[in-house]
């Protein structure tokens, strides 16, 4: 780094460092850091920009430009050249500002007699706060050490913007991280939750960006990426000896060893930041850098990002295990696996994600626990912090932050009625379901927990009618063992005391992929190598599991369904391979079961037209409806513009529902539903009406299924869906619903 960006720099830094110590109001600290660069830079402008919201930037303070245009000029993302820097995050330096392409002429600024513009993004961690500019009379570009010294105050800037330094009048002065927010999602489980945010990954809040002693913050940092890199090392000795994942690790390596990326470090350092400002500083240059990167590089960036956040918890102190769980937790996260969300336990209020997808083992833990779930809440791990106050709306898909106190009063009045309900439920759980007009229902639960079964007695639910087994795998860093499974599914038959239960399969694929599996990268996972297409075509694994299951019950009756179905013959050869293993185990001398029953889940529109001897084989079947509406309507269920476009209640839907119930009766087949619309009140009176007698749901939805459906008439349902049909109505839902209404 050439001398004068060390000395220059390191000047401009303990200067602004001095301003930021004065007792001031955000405005006047505003204009004593636009007067401190313009002198220091020797500019005839230094102007700041920051954000008035997501799309719009506003004029916060200048030196030079008219000071009646400050909180009155305003411009969008993308508008002239400060809101091209602020868009793609990228500095801009011209000698000849009103002849490069997109300068905009703002006549309130004044600013048409200055030829020489530069600007560079205020920003932290890839969120836009801000742009940075100065300007001059003359014809010239800025020099690099300019354009350094400027990125350099901009990430100071960046870093006091996030800690309310510069609170005052204006609108994009408004406090950082105080005002009320409302954030829309996706429904990931419903249910309704108040509590405080616990950040997953909280983010480092740097107090110190400048520092007076350049020589202590390079011993700092080097001990830190020292320590660093020895826990990569670590990591990599551990590592299980599977080769993909060494070669992960070292390619994490790679980075942590790059002399490039601590040299930076050190040169942002001599110029005055302290050891995590610094790291912070080419974190976010990296994921400028990157952002429109190849999906290659943009993977190498997560490496990178952990990497920094890594050595910023070193550096700092924070991190994870730096703030307790309160008792009201909502949990808040970018996305989160199976595993991390089950070491949180039981204690969450709610869960909110910035990621993730209906689909995932996430939000199967969820909904396992029965505690609200909100998905893609865009920029909920930017607004929020740990502690602050929040809303969990998962009917809606809603996310109130720090609401104000109506918000809260109309929310906590929802809740009581939610409470009532409940107890309402809970007066009729030991009361046999059989409709208004003599039709006896089945209520089983779904789960995936050991954990789950303590709610098998407290719901009112008779037995499993889904225990799904990938969670056990996906949790795991490596294959589980036999016995370790045998043990596990024994714990299962033992918890749920002569209930039955009934196991489903590995399910794995599509959005559910094994840490210690190969990915396979896939145009349509979803139609993909998945399931029971993975266990026959790599049957160790499956024969591995159908041993365990069959250990487990040790004698009692057993009953196992092979997922996703798409054709007789696959059930055939997944039901011979498990008779096979019932010969091994016999000849062994283990125990079998006293009963097994052999079942499948039609998933796919394809088996509801099976010839009749599938319907014969099988012992029972589930209809799978979260995979076969999505196959039906050829509607991606992890896809929010065409999720909710098709109706569960098309009278399509229904009648294929009929046609399923049909064929099973006539072969003499129990048949179930299971899915998340089985849980639904509604969806569930029209299943039962359409011939359905076992509906399969989470344990929180029994209780209101079972209340509509112990007062309701299934003929009457029926007839109301079979006029809706006759009308050529498309969903069945307006008529259902003003029936029950009338009722």
């Amino acid at each position: 780094m050439p001398k004068s960006k060390d000395t220059d720099s390191r000047k401009l830094l303990r200067r602004l460092k001095a301003v930021m110590a004065e007792e001031a109001q955000g405005q006047e600290r505003l204009d004593r850091i636009v007067d401190l660069v313009a002198d220091s830079m020797r500019t005839d402008v230094c102007s700041i920009y920051l954000n008035r919201d997501a799309d719009t930037l506003e004029l916060c303070a200048t030196r030079g430009l008219n000071a009646d245009a400050v909180h009155v000029t305003r411009m969008r993302l993308g508008e002239g050249l400060v809101g091209r820097v602020a868009r793609r995050r990228v500095s801009i330096n011209t000698a000849n500002a009103p002849a490069t392409r997109g300068f905009r002429y703002m006549p309130e600024t004044g600013e048409e007699v200055f030829s020489a513009f530069l600007g560079v993004p205020v920003q932290r961690l890839g969120e836009r706060l801000g742009v940075l500019v100065v300007q001059s009379r003359e014809a010239r570009e800025y020099s690099e050490d300019e354009v350094y010294a400027l990125e350099v105050v901009a990430m100071v800037l960046a870093e006091m913007t996030e800690l309310g330094a510069f609170v005052g009048e204006g609108e994009a002065l408004r406090p950082r991280h105080a005002q009320q927010v409302l954030l829309r999602g996706v429904t990931g489980q419903e249910g309704s939750a108040e509590g405080v945010v616990h950040l997953h990954d909280p983010r480092v809040v740097i107090t110190n960006p400048v520092s007076d002693d350049p020589e202590g913050e390079l011993v700092r940092l080097r001990e830190a990426v020292d320590a660093l890199r020895l826990s990569v090392d670590k990591m990599l000795t551990q590592a299980s000896g599977d080769r993909e994942q060494t070669e992960v690790i070292e390619a994490f390596r790679m980075f942590a060893y790059s002399r490039s990326w601590l040299r930076r470090m050190e040169d942002d350092i001599d110029a005055g930041l302290t050891a995590e400002a610094a790291v912070e500083k080419e974190q976010t240059a990296a994921r400028a850098r990157m952002r429109d990167a190849d999906p290659y590089l943009r993977d190498r960036l997560a490496d990178l990002d952990d990497l920094s956040n890594r050595l910023l918890r070193m550096l700092t102190g924070q991190g994870r295990d730096s703030v307790a769980l309160p008792d009201n937790a909502v949990l808040v996260a970018r996305n989160i696996g199976p595993g991390e969300l089950l070491e949180y336990g039981r204690k969450l209020r709610g869960v909110v994600l910035e990621e993730g997808s209906v689909g995932s083992h996430a939000a199967v833990v969820a909904r396992a626990w029965a505690i609200p779930l909100v998905l893609q809440a865009e920029g909920i791990t930017t607004e929020a912090l740990s502690g602050d106050p929040i809303l969990v709306d998962g009917d809606q898909g809603v996310v109130h932050l720090r609401p104000d106190d109506m918000v809260t009063a109309a929310f906590r009045e929802k809740l009581a009625m939610q409470e009532q309900a409940q107890q309402r439920y809970a007066s009729i759980r030991d009361t046999e379901c059989v409709t208004a007009d003599g039709h006896r229902i089945e209520m089983m639960m779904n789960a995936g927990l050991i954990a789950d079964l303590p709610s098998l007695a407290g719901s009112g639910a008779e037995g499993v009618g889904l225990f799904r087994t990938e969670l056990q795998f996906l949790t795991r860093n490596t294959v589980p063992k036999r016995g370790q499974l045998v043990e596990i599914y024994k714990r299962v038959l033992d918890a749920a005391r002569g209930l039955p239960v009934t196991f489903r399969t590995l399910d794995i694929g599509s959005d559910k992929v094994l840490p210690y599996m190969k990915p396979t990268e896939e145009p349509n996972p979803a139609l993909g190598w998945r399931a029971i297409r993975v266990g026959l075509d790599r049957p160790g694994v499956m024969r591995m599991q159908l041993q365990a299951l069959l250990r487990a019950a040790d004698g009692r009756p057993s009953r196992i369904m092979f997922p996703f179905i798409a054709q007789m013959e696959e059930f055939l050869e997944a039901r011979d391979l498990l008779v096979r293993q019932v010969e091994r185990e016999a000849a062994l001398g283990h125990a079998v079961p006293s009963d097994l029953k052999i079942g499948a889940m039609l998933e796919t529109p394809s088996l509801a037209f099976a010839p009749g001897r599938f319907f014969e084989a099988a012992d029972f079947i589930s209809i799978g409806g979260n995979d076969l509406k999505q196959f039906f309507f050829a509607a991606d269920r992890e896809n929010e513009r065409v999720r909710k476009r098709y109706d569960t209640l098309n009278v399509s839907f229904l009648s294929l529902i009929a046609q399923i119930v049909a064929r099973c009766e006539a072969a003499g087949t129990p048949v179930s539903f299971c899915g998340e619309d089985a849980g639904r009140p509604v969806e569930a009176l029209c299943f039962a009406a359409m011939g359905l007698r076992c509906l399969s749901m989470r344990p929180a939805s029994i209780g209101p299924v079972k209340h509509i459906l112990l007062r309701s008439n299934l003929a009457e349902v029926r007839d109301v869906i079979e006029a809706s049909r006759e009308a050529g109505e498309q969903s069945a839902r307006p008529a259902i619903m003003e029936y029950l209404r009338s009722r």
